[in-house]
Order: C-alpha cells, then sequence, then structure tokens
C-alpha cells in the first residue's frame, strides 16, 4: 500500500491531530490546568489547523482507489467549515464554565470534532460506502451534542428526537442507496452516473437518497425534527447545527446531484424547484409565529435552506460557486446572531422569549447592534454580505431558467424582512420596565462576535472572494 496516499488528506489527518491532542490533554491534565488552558490551546490547535489547510491544493485527483476525492473547491468549503467551528468553540466558553458542564468541556470538544471529521469524509467522498461512513461519523456525535445537558428535559427530548429523525432519514437514504447499487451494479460515483437511465427505480433511489440529506439540510418536508431540536439543545449546539452541519450537506448534495445523478438531471430539479419553493414559503410563515427565539431562527433556517438550494438547482460551476459563497455568508450572520442569544442566555439565566428582548438596546447597546446587523445580512438588505449572497445565487438559478422559483424567492425575501424586524423592533422600540441587565461578555465570545461582525460587513465588498470561489469551481 502507497501510504503516501495520506498527505492527499492533510484536513482530516490535521483536524485528527487536534482531536488526540485535546482528548489526551483532557485525560491528563489536572483539575486546575483543564479549567485554565483547555480553551486558549483548543482555539490555538484549530487556528493552526486551518491555517495550515487554509490555501488549497492546485491539483484535483483521487485516492484510495477513488475512495477519496480532492480539489480545490473540496478544500476551500473544508476550511470554511473549519472557521465556522473556531467560531463555535469560542463562544461556547462561557456555556462550559457552568457547573454542570464544567468538567465535560473536553467531550465536547471530541463530539464537535469527531462531527466535522465526519462532514469532511462526507465531502471527499467518492463513493457511496464513504459517504455513508462520514454521515454517520457525522451523524452520531451531533446527537450526543444535542443532548449535552441531559438533565434538562428539552435537551434530553431533543437529542431523542434527533437520533430518532437520524435514524429513520439514514435508513431511507441506504434503502435508495441499494437500489443505486442493484440497478448499476457499483458504488463509486463516477461509475454510478454512466449506468443510469432513468428508470422508475433509479428514480425511486433518487427520491429516498434526497429525503436522507434533506433532513440534514431541513428542508421541507423533511423539516419537523427541526424547531424543537434546536430549541431544546444548547445554544451552541443550535449554532453549529444551523451552520456546519447544513453547509456540509448542501455542498455534498450539490456533488452527488451533479456527478452521480447527472443523467436524471430534468428528474431532480424538477423535484428540487417544489422544494425550493415549499421550504422558503413554509419556513417564513411559521418564522412569523413564533415567540421562541431558537424556534424562530429555526425555521429562518428552513427558509435559508431554501435559498441555499438555488445553486444547487442550476447544477453548474456559477452555481456551485454561489452556494459556498452564500454557505460562507450565512456562518458569520447566523454565528453572530446564535452568538449573542447564547452570552445572553447563560448571562441571564436562559432569556430566549422574544419578550425578554424588549428594550435590549438600552441595556446592551453593543449586542443590540451585532444582531441588528447580522439580521439585516440575513434579509439581504444591501450593502451587507447577505444582499451579495442572495444576489449571486438568484442569479445562479435564474440563468438556468428558474424564473418562477427565483420570483417566489424574491417575494419571500419581503416576508423574511418583516419578521427579522420584529426582533429588532423588540429590541429598540418596545418599551420594558425590567429589561435585560446590562452586562460583560467574555473575552472569547467578544473575539468571535468580532469576526462574524466584520464577515457581515466586509464579505460582499471584496469581490475577490468571489471570484476567488469562482476561479476554483470551473
Amino acid at each position: 500500500m502507497d501510504y503516501s496516499q495520506l498527505l492527499n488528506m492533510r484536513p482530516e489527518l490535521s483536524l485528527i491531530a487536534v482531536m488526540v491532542i485535546l482528548f489526551m490533554y483532557d485525560l491528563m491534565a489536572g483539575k486546575n490546568g483543564r479549567n485554565k488552558y483547555f480553551q486558549p490551546l483548543a482555539c490555538l490547535l484549530l487556528l493552526a489547523h486551518i491555517g495550515l489547510n487554509i490555501v488549497p491544493p492546485g491539483e484535483s485527483g483521487e485516492t484510495f482507489g477513488e475512495m477519496y476525492v480532492y480539489n480545490p473547491m473540496v478544500s476551500i468549503i473544508k476550511s470554511i467549515l473549519s472557521i465556522g467551528t473556531l467560531i463555535v468553540v469560542l463562544q461556547s466558553d462561557t456555556w462550559l464554565k457552568r457547573e454542570d458542564t464544567h468538567f465535560k468541556r473536553g467531550e465536547f470538544y471530541v463530539l464537535t470534532l469527531l462531527t466535522l471529521i465526519g462532514m469532511f469524509f462526507m465531502i471527499s467522498a467518492g463513493n457511496f460506502l464513504m459517504f455513508v461512513i462520514g454521515l454517520e461519523l457525522a451523524s452520531i456525535p451531533m446527537a450526543c451534542m444535542v443532548a449535552f445537558d441531559k438533565y434538562k428535559h428539552h435537551s434530553a427530548e431533543a437529542g431523542a428526537k434527533y437520533i430518532l429523525s437520524t435514524m429513520f432519514s439514514s435508513g431511507l437514504m441506504m434503502f435508495g442507496i441499494s437500489f443505486i447499487y442493484g440497478t448499476t451494479g457499483t458504488l463509486y460515483f463516477s461509475d454510478v452516473a454512466a449506468e443510469l437511465t432513468g428508470t422508475p427505480l433509479q428514480i425511486m433511489a433518487l427520491v429516498f437518497f434526497f429525503a436522507g440529506l434533506g433532513f440534514k439540510i431541513s428542508l421541507v418536508p423533511f423539516h419537523l425534527w427541526t424547531a424543537d431540536s434546536y430549541e431544546g439543545a444548547p445554544t451552541s449546539v443550535t449554532a453549529y447545527l444551523s451552520t456546519i452541519s447544513k453547509g456540509a450537506a448542501a455542498f455534498t448534495l450539490f456533488v452527488i446531484l451533479t456527478k452521480v445523478f447527472a443523467p436524471m438531471i430534468d428528474v431532480w430539479q424538477d423535484l428540487l424547484s417544489w422544494l425550493i419553493i415549499a421550504s422558503i414559503t413554509i419556513g417564513n410563515l411559521f418564522a412569523i409565529r413564533q415567540k421562541n427565539l431558537k424556534r424562530f431562527f429555526a425555521f429562518s433556517s428552513i427558509s435559508q435552506a431554501g435559498y441555499i438550494m438555488l445553486g444547487v438547482v442550476a447544477g453548474n460551476a456559477i452555481g456551485l460557486t454561489a452556494l459556498v459563497y452564500y454557505v460562507l455568508v450565512y456562518l458569520v450572520a447566523n454565528l453572530a446572531i446564535f452568538g449573542v442569544l447564547s452570552v445572553i442566555e447563560q448571562k441571564t439565566d436562559g432569556n430566549i422569549s422574544m419578550t425578554d428582548y424588549n428594550g435590549l438596546y438600552k441595556t446592551n447597546p453593543k449586542l443590540s447592534l451585532i444582531m441588528t446587523l447580522a439580521l439585516f445580512s440575513l434579509a439581504g438588505i444591501p450593502p451587507f454580505a447577505g444582499f451579495f449572497s442572495k444576489f449571486f445565487i438568484f442569479m445562479a438559478a435564474f440563468n438556468e431558467g428558474f424564473q418562477v422559483v427565483v420570483f417566489v424567492a424574491l417575494l419571500n425575501t419581503v416576508i423574511s424582512l418583516f419578521y427579522y424586524l420584529l426582533v429588532i423592533k423588540a429590541m429598540y422600540i418596545t418599551p420594558n420596565d425590567s429589561p435585560i441587565p446590562t452586562f460583560k461578555s467574555d473575552c472569547y465570545t467578544k473575539i468571535s462576535l468580532a469576526v462574524c461582525l466584520v464577515g457581515v460587513l466586509l464579505i460582499g465588498l471584496f469581490g475577490s472572494i468571489y471570484d476567488t470561489l469562482n476561479f476554483f469551481s470551473l
């Protein structure tokens, strides 16, 4: 065996090294050492991992008999997910210092990195077996993370709902993959594409496979788990679910649909068009009714998943560029929002209702400003990054002939602006006799929110970011 092939798996190897070091440190360090140095060590190691892999490879290729695929765009999406994970780790410090989670910091980091490693393998899969291994490696630790606050009723309930939904969706997906193998005789992506003819059994395989990944992305009608799991999970885990997990699944879906199911493009584009309309519309309409902010942003993420799928339905290099760019912008905006929610929840013992945020600007103007700018970005208001990400993803779908879908998405941006303004109204306009008290965030949270704020303000203004992504996707 040629072990030099392992060098092509640099992102996975460096991330495994980070996880092993943190695991050993957790086992060997004393209580005082763990409390004092664990967080900076984790952040420095993740930062080193990102720095080592931030420059994409200059070539594409396969290794281990085409089981593992690497190319510049795959490397870029892995770096984006790693940056998002680092931000989540920064925002988790206050929560992990709580008495009931004080000695579980190592467990949380190991579980988080395990899910990220699984996503990396899923993204780089060139074979359905590798894809399933990566998917399950990402899903099972994620269920543990959702139920991390196991002595809290909602967290345990959320974990149960998540794992049951994961099992069901994985079963559907593997049932579809078995149909693929039965009709083509292979599980390699490149070989399957050559054997697909669009028979009824293969169409059923596509539907079952799509249902499995649709669960990960929270597309309608596979979204029913989302609000309950987001509400019950710790806020840092909810942030991870809504950004990192969603981004990895969306990218993987694009790759498999365009490479494996390319001969059936008319079938999956029609299917995806209806799901995009349903996801954006239902997500927006149900978000308006929510009073709990975590459920509010759960339905917002369902709507945002529909927008992300506009890049997938385009099915070309421009669509891939728009998708990765949208994931990047969505990541910094959503993590800014959940960072604010997390710090307020920890400082005020769980204020997550919209009415709790009435008058927040008077006591915590900086957090209110960060939340406002991030909401403007999610709504697609210029000159924030979300405007440019929506423009590019609308353009990608429009140029491929999906004008009706884009028109419905544009109408829904008005609805989304309305319910995002409800949060802003609560913070700035609605009076409150007993608002959330003034407090200071910890240093790690400040750094994470500063990074997110810079991303919201500047990513859209630097056209070189989109040009670079476009260069590597062609």
